[in-house]
């Protein structure tokens, strides 16, 4: 018999990185949306249960709280003193989320509690990760209409009972997950760069290095730039950026659009968009001119400093996984 535990995200917590601002799921006028979802969790707590499972549903309105369920699935006590994942536990883990971003606030508290110091890190984690396999969890969506979240991006169940039954018994499937310097992870993509009032991307300068490729300087005026672990921000206003939005071929896919004018003699000038792509395991960003506007998988923030992604290979699982959706 599975233990299973429905862990929700309360509104209202922000910092803590449950629903809220601070991490882009329910508002003020969102009080509405927050109560529905209770319906779906019941719904798939009633499954769990009619197919013998122990179920229990947790609610929890800050760091420490969703810290206290993650810790049911660490492992016994290893010689170096690590806190480590259990690879064979019996418990298993359903977030239910109405964002993305609710999503990563549980992934990041995951590698918060797994990853190790430089100073401690331990011979048996893999040479191209800093995290070792994170324990794998079911996502349940809040929102049945979503198209574009990361579970629909997987083909992930959508149906409470279909989250029940692939948890109970669906495949997993390891994804890559994007660690950042700022203290935070990426499970879908970051879109830099800001807008005006009409919807217009703002050009903004900066320097932007995938491994040892360069796509911008720091002259160009960049229309957006585009972090990609998944597909979500694959495109921008009918602009394709990523060419393949894929989580687990290991590398991040990185695009910026920079406008170009386009000369010719007795005719107008014209401009095109050109689109610089490359993929590779780490990518930085230096903003050229002051505070630089992103939305990372659905949170916005501001960055003043350089800021860099890398890729961890594998380092997360969901389960029932169907081949990623490509976008």
């Amino acid at each position: 018999m599975h233990d299973l535990v429905i862990l929700s995200l309360a509104e209202g917590s922000g910092s803590a990185g449950a629903c809220g601002a601070g991490c882009g799921g329910c508002s003020t006028s969102g009080q509405d949306a927050c109560a529905s979802s209770r319906v779906p969790v019941l719904r798939c707590a009633d499954a769990l249960a009619a197919a013998g499972a122990r179920v229990e549903t947790i609610v929890a309105g800050s760091d420490s709280e969703i810290d206290d369920v993650l810790a049911r699935f660490d492992g016994g006590p290893r010689p170096d003193g690590l806190t480590w994942p259990d690879p064979g536990s019996e418990r298993r883990l359903v977030v239910a989320c109405a964002t993305d971003g609710q999503l990563r606030a549980v992934v990041r508290r995951l590698v918060r509690r797994y990853a190790p110091a430089p100073s401690k890190r331990p011979a048996d984690l893999p040479a191209d990760r800093t995290v070792p396999d994170l324990p794998p969890l079911a996502i349940l969506p809040l929102d049945p209409d979503n198209t574009t979240d990361l579970a629909a991006q997987l083909g992930l169940p959508r149906d409470p009972a279909a989250v029940a039954a692939a948890v109970l018994g669906g495949p997993v499937r390891r994804l890559d997950l994007l660690r950042n310097d700022g203290g935070s992870v990426t499970v879908d993509g970051a879109l830099i760069g800001g807008a005006d009032a009409g919807g217009r991307a703002l050009p903004w300068r900066g320097r932007v290095e995938v491994d040892d490729a360069v796509l911008s300087g720091g002259d160009d005026p960049i229309l957006a730039c585009v972090v990609g672990n998944a597909g979500g921000y694959a495109e921008l206003d009918g602009l394709r950026l990523l060419a393949d939005g894929d989580p687990v071929d290991g590398r991040v896919e990185v695009a910026v659009a920079i406008p170009v004018v386009v000369r010719k003699r007795f005719r107008a000038d014209r401009v095109r968009v050109e689109v610089r792509r490359s993929r590779g395991r780490a990518v930085s960003v230096l903003p050229r001119d002051g505070a630089l506007p992103f939305v990372d998988d659905g949170v916005a923030g501001s960055m003043t400093r350089k800021r860099s992604w890398w890729t961890e290979p594998g380092a997360w699982a969901v389960y029932g996984a169907a081949p990623p959706v490509r976008v």
